[in-house]
């Protein structure tokens, strides 16, 4: 494998974090002491194994070393843990190259970067972004998400529950993206009984701007909506 670094010249890391001194004995029945020395080096992610939280990696250095089952820390997922991507190292002792553990995942270049962007959920307090809002039949109403209710500019997504009713049965509501072909994302229905509400959550994307559309099929309906997370 061939790995091409776009920054400084790849070199071997002796971040001193702890030392320590471990008795030993010689076999001569001698006791002496050794110096046990944490260090964190360079690697290439050559595989992950995410049925036991181990990979295999090609550590940096003047003789490249090839290690196999090396335990990854918790925080990293199969979305981050990419065939390629750089990664540094914790060696708990330099001297045990199997007494290690993967702490953190960055880019390699073009190498390593996830596709698409992983996201997390964040939960924020409820809030009432569409307000009773009267969307007639076959028509499409855009919103404004983001910047409100706490959530940021830039989220990718949002946790919301919503309800509608109509005066008609038979009604639904399609929730996405604003912009977007709707029928590829949510509907919301349909409505058994005329005049009842229709309660529903889940999650949906934004449009770049933070804005989704809801359409309304089939009859009028009036419609609320609550955020209580973003995923970013």
């Amino acid at each position: 494998m061939t790995t091409t670094l776009h920054h400084a010249p790849v070199v071997t890391l002796r971040s001193l974090l702890h030392t320590s001194k471990t008795p030993t004995t010689t076999k001569r029945g001698k006791s002496t002491t050794r110096t046990v020395r944490e260090v964190i080096k360079r690697g290439v992610l050559v595989s992950f194994a995410p049925a036991t939280y181990t990979a295999s990696i090609l550590i940096l250095e003047a003789t490249s070393t090839y290690l196999q089952n090396i335990p990854i820390a918790n925080h990293v997922d199969g979305t981050s843990a990419v065939y390629g991507a750089l990664c540094a190292v914790l060696f708990f002792d330099e001297q045990n190259l199997s007494d290690a553990v993967v702490i953190a995942m960055y880019p390699n270049g073009a190498q390593g970067i996830p596709v698409p962007a992983p996201g997390r959920v964040v939960f924020v307090t409820g809030f009432q972004q569409v307000n009773g809002s009267t969307i007639n039949s076959g028509t499409t109403s855009n919103f404004q998400i983001t910047g409100n209710g706490g959530i940021p500019t830039g989220a990718l997504g949002i946790v919301y529950a919503a309800n509608f009713t109509s005066p008609t049965t038979g009604t639904y509501i399609q929730i996405g993206p604003h912009g977007a072909t709707l029928s590829n994302y949510q509907a919301l229905g349909n409505l058994e009984v005329a005049n009842s509400f229709l309660n529903a959550n889940g999650i949906v994307q934004l449009d770049s701007n933070g804005k989704i559309d809801i359409r309304a099929n089939s009859g009028n309906c009036t419609v609320s909506l609550y955020t209580q997370g973003y995923i970013q």
